[in-house]
């Protein structure tokens, strides 16, 4: 018997609005209306960012669980589940594409079962993220190829010479990490379908690269590997590791790889918002009731 086609979900380009109900046992209400581009939550340590971010991921790993096939009877996606109500644009979309970054370079359990992946090197939450992103990216440059064959191959002269312009994000993603990472004498292996790295000369693997290093290809790559689509990028102080200039520079380069991503982050540094993003800052406290 054939199977019952799977309901479609209806993607939205951006967040409109969070509601949390009851944060924190009923003592703080929190309604954030945000932007389609860049959202900075800020705050003292111990306000509730974290806490807010984690609470709207929850939310929308709910609304992105799998659509059973039609005709089984289930209730549908609830926005407000959980305490969390999420407001899309369009409001008639009921998910969102969606990814989250978390910065902090913590063991991970369970090392020795894990230890296998990405060349036996994969022992903290970065370098776990870094080893699900290299299938992204293997997926992503398949992708490309396959795009640039089509533009080539349609017998059309202004398509033939689109096909030149498909992968110049790549090239903009591989010129600005080889640009930031230059100092210590590394760049991206370029002739690698991996993601690897050069060091004068001698070959690196991504785990190998400092605990800033790895945070900052993750997000990187992680805004690259969205391809130019809607949706939203979660980050929880995402300058944990970097040094001055890189925060400084994070939020304009992510922009560039993908100006259609809504960025949601918390953070309590000024360097984020140095590059003309002073008017994306949220405080707590203006949005607690």
């Amino acid at each position: 018997m054939p199977e019952k086609p799977t309901a479609m979900k209806k993607y939205a380009d951006y967040i409109d609005r969070v509601e949390i109900q009851s944060l924190w046992n009923g003592r703080k209400h929190i309604v954030w209306k945000l932007q389609p581009g860049v959202n900075v939550l800020s705050g003292p340590n111990g306000q509730g960012k974290s806490t807010i971010l984690n609470r709207l991921a929850q939310q929308l790993a709910r609304l992105d669980a799998p659509v059973p096939a039609s005709g089984v009877c289930v209730p549908p996606p609830d926005a407000a589940a959980g305490g969390v109500e999420i407001g899309f644009a369009p409001a008639e979309a009921d998910c969102i594409r969606y990814d989250i970054i978390r910065s902090f370079d913590r063991p991970l359990t369970a090392v020795d079962a894990l230890g296998r992946l990405g060349d036996g090197r994969v022992v903290t939450e970065l370098d776990l993220q870094l080893h699900l992103l290299q299938r992204r990216y293997l997926d992503y440059q398949v992708d490309l190829g396959n795009r640039i064959i089509a533009l080539l191959q349609s017998g059309d002269a202004e398509k033939r010479e689109m096909a030149a312009a498909v992968p110049i994000m790549k090239t903009y993603f591989q010129d600005t990490v080889d640009e930031l990472f230059g100092e210590t004498g590394k760049h991206i292996d370029r002739q690698s379908n991996e993601l690897r790295f050069v060091q004068y000369d001698a070959p690196l693997s991504p785990y190998q690269l400092s605990s800033g290093e790895k945070q900052l290809l993750v997000i990187l790559l992680t805004a690259l590997c969205q391809d130019g689509r809607s949706g939203v990028l979660l980050m929880d102080e995402p300058e944990a590791s970097l040094h001055f200039e890189w925060q400084k520079q994070l939020i304009s380069t992510v922009r560039h790889l993908n100006p259609r991503a809504q960025i949601i982050l918390t953070t309590h540094s000024p360097a984020l918002i140095m590059d003309g993003w002073s008017d994306a800052v949220t405080e707590v406290s203006e949005i607690t009731q």
